[in-house]
Parts: structure tokens; sequence; C-alpha cells
């Protein structure tokens, strides 16, 4: 259920039925090319650093996030930095737009069509789960084909690729057909913790409307001071924003060891290759638990800003499309 769904429920009266319109079941969609556009901005630099960090930090090539920015900038210029970035210009806004509008249809069904229809934590949580299972299907072209273009030092002829046709031409040959879609379990794993996004993201956002009926000062407001007894000016707008980059943050703290191992087997060489299940082991064997947080600090980082605007974007743009107010 959107945010906006939730007032009649929180204002302790039986909600009046509102049935699910063709454009309630399209907007999602259409909002969610705004949103991956705004990810792509923001959060790119940040995940080429990450990846970098992901896959080259246990071979010694970066003392850490730091010194992998500072030397990626240094070496090959600050484009380097949004390596890869042309087939999430378009994936990321794919991505976005089946990822968002199949958790706002997941929602409805579970609804039974009914907007008013309050759902639950868990409820939430399933929607993610199933629209991460779904945008895998799209996610996985676009991340084996970016992430194998982020992991490109050379330059010149010395590149392995000439660019993304050129990758999803040699995973082809290299897997067949279906070579592009080459970890698709592997996805469809981190994915899953999308449960734990969208759960979470419920969560907070009930948490902080919950703020705008608690007095910003209860130790003043006890002694009647004036003013201070009113609750928090917490707007939807900001209450947006702020779940957004909580949830994320959430996210990643669960699911990363998770992500460390995928990136690893989607981006390892053709020879010898590692079954992603053997994966884990490997990482583990070879340089311990620290292989799997490797890179986090600036996933981290990078975790709240990026889909905090994206998710801001996205209900934002949603609510123009169906018409709705936000405050």
């Amino acid at each position: 259920m959107s945010t906006n769904s939730t007032q009649a429920v929180l204002e302790g009266t039986p909600a009046q039925p509102q049935m699910a319109t063709t454009r309630d079941r399209v907007a999602g969609f259409a909002a969610g090319v705004a949103s991956g556009a705004t990810k792509l901005f923001v959060g790119h630099p940040f995940d080429t650093v990450k990846i970098r960090c992901q896959v080259e930090g246990g071979h010694g090539r970066f003392k850490g996030p730091l010194d992998c920015l500072v030397n990626t900038v240094r070496q090959e210029g600050p484009r380097a930095l949004y390596k890869g970035a042309s087939i999430p210009l378009v994936g990321w806004a794919v991505m976005d737009a089946v990822q968002l509008g199949s958790l706002s249809n997941y929602r409805l069904l579970l609804q039974g069509g009914n907007k008013a229809h309050k759902l639950s934590h868990f409820e939430h949580g399933l929607a993610g789960l199933c629209a991460g299972w779904t945008v895998a299907l799209v996610a996985t072209p676009v991340e084996i084909i970016k992430m194998r273009l982020q992991m490109q030092y050379a330059s010149g002829a010395e590149r392995k690729y000439r660019g993304p046709i050129d990758v999803a031409r040699h995973l082809t040959r290299q897997y067949g057909p279906l070579g592009i879609w080459h970890g698709l379990p592997a996805t469809m794993s981190q994915r899953s913790f999308f449960f734990f996004l969208w759960g979470s993201y419920d969560v907070y956002s009930e948490w902080l409307r919950s703020l705008r009926t608690t007095p910003s000062f209860p130790y003043l407001a006890k002694a009647g001071s004036p003013g201070v007894a009113e609750g928090w000016p917490v707007s939807e707008k900001l209450i947006n924003f702020l779940a957004g980059g909580l949830a994320a943050n959430t996210f990643w703290c669960l699911c990363y060891p998770v992500d460390v191992v995928k990136n690893r087997f989607m981006t390892q060489g053709d020879e010898n290759p590692i079954p992603f299940r053997k994966m884990f082991r490997h990482v583990y064997r070879t340089e311990g638990f620290s292989g799997f947080v490797r890179g986090f600090v600036p996933t981290f980082i990078r975790a709240f800003p990026t889909n905090a605007s994206a998710i801001f974007v996205w209900e934002s743009t949603v609510r123009l499309l169906k018409n709705e107010g936000y405050r």
C-alpha cells in the first residue's frame, strides 16, 4: 500500500473501499523511470568504488574505499567513476520501472484491489520479495555488463571489452543464447532481501508518522510550557525521504555478504569458474570474514542519499500521476 493510503486507518475510522484503477496499476511503472534516473546520477560513482573494492580489494590493489576513489580519479580521470554507466542509464530506469511498478501491483494484489485496506509490515515485505524476484530478470543482464565494464582498468586497445554490446557478445559466446542472464540465481538470492527493504520502509514510515503526535520536547510539555506539546512537523515528503534512506541502510547491512559473493561470481574469469554456492567458501578461504565486507563503507554511505532521493522522486511522481495531494 502506498504511504498516503494509511491516513484513514491511522485516525481509527474504518476506511471506505477504494478500488484500484488502471492509473493506479500503471503509475508505479512510469514513476519508476524517474526513480532509476535519480539512482544513476547520485549513486553510480559510489557503485564503481564499491565494485572495485569488492573484486580487487583482496588482491592488494586498493587499501580501502578512499584509496580506490583517489587512485581511480588520479589514474583514469573523474569520468572513470561513471564507467559502465551507459547501460545503467537505461537499465536503472527499466529496473526501477519493473521493480516499483510490480511492487505497486503486488501490494494491490495483497489488498484485493482495495487501496484502503492496510497491509501489515510482513505483507509489505512479501510484496517487496516478489518485486525483487521479478526485477532480477531485468537486473541480471544490466548488472553483469555494468560490472564487467567497471572492472576494466586498461585503456584503448588493451581493453578486453569495447563496450556494452561487446560484453553481451562475449557472454553469449561463452554461456550460450542466455549468457547475459548468467548469474540469475545469484541475483535472485540478493534481491530476496527486498523483503527487508520494503518491510522496513513501512516500519520506518509508520514510526515517522507517529512523531506528528509525539510532543517535540516531552519534559517541557509536562511542565506546561507553551508550544512544545505539539508533535514534530514531519511532512509526508520528509517521511518518504528519511524512510527510504533508513530502509536502504537496513537492506545493505543484511544482504551485503551475499552481494559480494554475487559480484565476485558474475565478474570472475572465464577459465575454471567457481559456482555461486562454492563462491562463499572460496571468499572465506582466501580472505576470511573481511572478504565479505569489502567495499561496505562506500555502499552504506551511498545507500542513504541514493535511495532516499530515488524513493522520494518515485512517491512524488506517483502522486503527481494519480492527481493526489502531497503535503
